[in-house]
């Protein structure tokens, strides 16, 4: 999964960049330095007893960032939003069964509360790409790793900074945060890596800092709702499993991975309704094909092997409720859906998570998402792009 990422982020930079270029009079850029500690686990349950004698599973996380970002893209109610570029790397402490990833991501912060000149919270989200990790191989990885399924894994993260000014161009930040790195199913294992943690950083801004006065959460006299359609079109590839006893499959009961990649591609069509300037909301119908649905087991012998049924019978159709924040070249779309029809493992409630990326000016959009079923079990990357009708 890096290469497609790696792209991903090469092009929102290029749309930083652009954006940039559009408003240098009002551009503002900024530099941070900083580090950051947690605890950390895996998903999936740590085997402590069967851990050989002497030894600890990896908890601590620590590490350092470096970043840049860009603000005042965009109309005045959102001068104040940042968005940029970082590098950071992460050391659990057990470089031999974990690694030491190294990351690149994009990340995006914006003001919640602003109390006084000097001080504000913000909530800021990060995006991108990890590696240099330790793949879990054995049992002695499993023991004492935190289960990691691939060399590189994508991170998001969530944090709520509390900004201080001490001086015209020097800030303190001071956030809560809280880490999941996975490989977005698309290798084994992957029950992901949890960070729960703080982060330290001195931002430094050649110009002088200005906390912004106005909210850009808050209401707007002048703004008018409106109504537009999101097209979307996706595709991955991913891991998958059959039933190791050759019954009929359950999500839940005992599976046997199989070899090779499943391919999954899928279309959603979203009216949405522009309540706010930052927030639209609607429902979407879900179309997707997935390769790995409905596989027949058939034993053969010691070697297990499926049927595999026709194309139409591997299409699922659902409805989701959509509802979406939006920032400058960044937009953050959030569902809640159930499958209607389609195989019967996919007559379930789902989740999506997706990033859309695009300039101000363009109604073309490239989608960065991932899919859940039942608010536990990973199911699929969702890449690609997607078009505003009409753009606002």
């Amino acid at each position: 999964m890096l290469r497609p990422l790696f792209l991903i982020l090469l092009i929102a930079s290029g749309a930083l960049i652009s954006s940039a270029e559009t408003r240098r009079d009002s551009i503002v850029s900024s530099f941070e330095i900083g580090v950051h500690t947690g605890y950390a686990l895996s998903s999936h349950p740590l085997m402590t007893p069967l851990m050989p004698e002497g030894t600890r599973p990896a908890h601590i996380a620590s590490g350092a960032h470096l970043r840049y970002s860009v603000s005042g893209i965009g109309p005045e109610r959102t001068r104040s939003v940042s968005q940029g570029i970082g590098l950071s790397a992460t050391t659990f402490f057990r470089p031999k069964t974990v690694g030491t990833p190294v990351g690149l991501y994009l990340f995006q912060r914006a003001p919640i509360k602003i109390f006084s000149r000097r001080l504000m919270l913000t909530y800021e989200w990060n995006f991108g790409i990890t590696t240099f990790w330790h793949k879990t191989s054995t049992l002695s990885d499993i023991r004492t790793n935190l289960i990691v399924g691939s060399p590189a894994n994508a991170v998001i993260t969530l944090s709520f900074p509390f900004v201080y000014k001490i001086s015209p161009q020097v800030a303190l930040l001071l956030a809560p945060e809280i880490t999941h790195y996975s490989n977005g199913n698309t290798s084994w294992p992957n029950p992901g890596v949890n960070s729960l943690g703080i982060n330290v950083g001195v931002l430094y801004t050649p110009a002088p800092i200005s906390v912004p006065t106005v909210n850009p959460f808050a209401s707007d006299p002048s703004f008018r709702r409106s109504f537009s359609v999101d097209l979307t079109l996706y595709g991955a590839w991913r891991k998958s499993y059959l039933p190791a006893d050759g019954g009929s499959f359950t999500p839940e009961g005992e599976q046997l991975l199989l070899p090779g990649h499943f391919g999954v591609a899928g279309v959603m069509a979203s009216p949405m309704w522009h309540l706010h300037p930052t927030f639209r909301t609607g429902p979407s119908l879900d179309l997707q094909w997935n390769g790995n649905s409905s596989l027949i087991p058939t034993p053969d012998g010691a070697e297990r092997r499926f049927t595999r049924p026709c194309f139409l019978r591997q299409i699922s159709a659902g409805i989701s409720a959509r509802a979406e924040l939006v920032m400058p070249i960044f937009a953050i779309n959030l569902g809640l859906g159930y499958g209607l029809l389609g195989p019967h493992e996919t007559r379930t409630f789902y989740q999506m998570a997706n990033l859309k990326i695009s300039l101000p000016s363009s109604p073309v959009y490239l989608n960065i998402g991932y899919r859940f079923i039942r608010f536990r079990s990973p199911s699929n990357l969702m890449l690609g792009f997607g078009m505003t009708f009409p753009k606002r």
